[in-house]
């Protein structure tokens, strides 16, 4: 008798175990993301997605992340690190008229912030644009993991 409930409670408790440990992996472990635009083209194209991790370790230059920015998700690189220096002046803007964004040749990154820029420099609303260029390491929610840099 027992082995007959043994056996018909596994039938429902497997799948159901095996759903709950997906579900846990994808709402604290795992982060899936979609890039809606050619911002990080030819890196990611337009309408693909990403996986990313939540639990990482430190934020290097280079690393793709995934992060909060005016309440959405959005894809960017990180182009510098806390305490380093941007030189304005040698990215590149995309003004009609070539009138500086900002009235400095050089920002400070803060302590616990990153400065990200897309991929596609033409294509891309990033740490140039933004009112407040910096992104603080709160925001950050993912870094990305598939596909492969």
């Amino acid at each position: 008798m027992m082995k007959a409930v043994w056996r018909h409670l596994k039938v429902w408790l497997v799948p159901l175990l095996v759903t709950l440990i997906i579900f846990l992996l994808m709402r604290f472990v795992f982060l899936f993301g979609y890039v809606p635009t050619a911002s990080m083209e030819p890196t990611l194209e337009q309408d693909s997605f990403i996986l990313g991790v939540r639990v990482f370790s430190e934020i290097k230059k280079g690393d793709i992340v995934i992060f909060e920015h005016g309440g959405r998700l959005l894809v960017k690189r990180i182009a510098a690190l806390p305490g380093e220096t941007v030189d304005l002046s040698a990215i590149t803007y995309m003004t009609t008229l070539g009138i500086p964004i900002r009235d400095t040749d050089a920002l400070i990154v803060p302590e616990d912030c990153y400065y990200l820029l897309g991929d596609n420099t033409q294509n891309s609303i990033d740490s140039r644009y933004w009112e407040d260029p910096f992104v603080n390491r709160e925001q950050i929610v993912a870094k990305m993991i598939y596909p492969a840099k």
